[in-house]
């Protein structure tokens, strides 16, 4: 929409870029191009404007396959005007010279135009196209027979139309087809679930499997290897008392041999003393073999006296004095 102001019976438009203005006064063209600014009178100017920046017409339409199931298209075409000249010729752009509004609706013309193109080769591509083929190349059949149709349109060209792109988003089909031809595929979406979580399971308990095995092998090897143990300490015990058993042979073979050097050495000291106790004592009793008896009595009343107490006085009987004088007064005669 052209922006108009008014000043003392004279009107300013003032237009944007992508806008192209045309102003005619009696029939002549005096302005004529994009983002123009002029004044003007009301009453005898006529005033076009034509946009040239890219439009999206967003469509959806519905169609019948080949095996009579409903389908819905969804598809955006963008376009420009090209010659805003011939567009202007060919519809209705004029803008009321007080508000800068467009008295028609040339944009819904132009909807109108390409949407009803764009169906018409739309259907003739889906009525020869069965569902499953549609749902599965429809989007690029259709989005090709659109923009082919749109291109040999001579309409478009002779209205300054120019086609930028086609786009098509979705060939859907009803709610009720769509849910039931879902169901086969989630279901299938739904085996390959189920048979990846099987095999995944498979996985872990093969994986267990060999962790047990494993372990089991572990504890396995490490029994062996107690058992090795222990008949090693068995080996190293039995060594270590058979060496104890030699070391306390010897040493009782060493304890023997003292033993018996010392008896045999006390025995021979025994024998020794006795010899000479027996030599002293042969000698002994064969000097007192030689001795007459009276010296024997002699000798055994000084070593009896010598065993005999300490005596501080005696006391001597008569009858003991007169014997004793009796016998030496016997003895001096020899």
């Amino acid at each position: 929409m052209a922006d108009i102001t008014r000043r003392f019976g004279w009107r300013h438009l003032r237009g944007a870029p992508t806008a192209h203005i045309r102003h005619h006064r009696g029939g002549k063209l005096l302005h004529d191009g994009p983002g123009l600014s002029f004044w003007f009178r009301a009453l005898t100017a006529a005033l076009s404007e034509v946009p040239v920046d890219d439009r999206e017409l967003a469509m959806t339409f519905h169609a019948r396959t080949s095996d009579f199931q409903d389908v819905a298209v969804q598809a955006t075409v963008t376009y420009r005007i090209g010659d805003p000249a011939l567009a202007a010729a060919r519809l209705d752009f004029s803008i009321d010279p007080d508000t800068g509004v467009w008295r028609g609706a040339p944009l819904e013309q132009l909807g109108t135009l390409l949407t009803e193109t764009a169906q018409q080769h739309a259907l003739d591509v889906l009525t020869r196209t069965s569902l499953a083929s549609a749902l599965v190349d429809g989007v690029s059949a259709v989005r090709e027979r659109i923009r082919a149709g749109l291109d040999a349109e001579p309409r478009l060209p002779a209205t300054g139309i120019e086609v930028v792109a086609v786009r098509v988003m979705a060939v859907r089909p009803e709610p009720e087809v769509e849910r039931a031809l879902r169901t086969p595929a989630r279901e299938q979406i739904q085996q390959e679930a189920d048979r990846a979580t099987y095999e995944r399971r498979a996985v872990a308990v093969e994986r267990e499997r060999a962790i047990a095995e494993n372990e089991l092998a572990s504890q396995i090897e490490l029994a062996r290897r107690e058992e090795q143990l222990v008949e090693q300490r068995g080996t190293n015990a039995r060594r270590e008392a058979e060496e104890h058993a030699a070391a306390d042979a010897v040493r009782a073979e060493a304890e023997a041999a003292r033993s018996v050097r010392l008896a045999r050495a006390e025995a021979e000291g025994v024998r020794t003393v006795g010899d000479a106790k027996a030599q002293a004592q042969a000698a002994w009793l064969q000097v007192h073999g030689d001795v007459d008896v009276a010296t024997l009595h002699a000798l055994t009343g000084t070593r009896l006296a010598e065993n005999l107490p300490h005596i501080d006085s005696v006391t001597i009987s008569p009858d003991v004095l007169t014997g004793l004088l009796a016998r030496l007064g016997a003895r001096e005669p020899e």
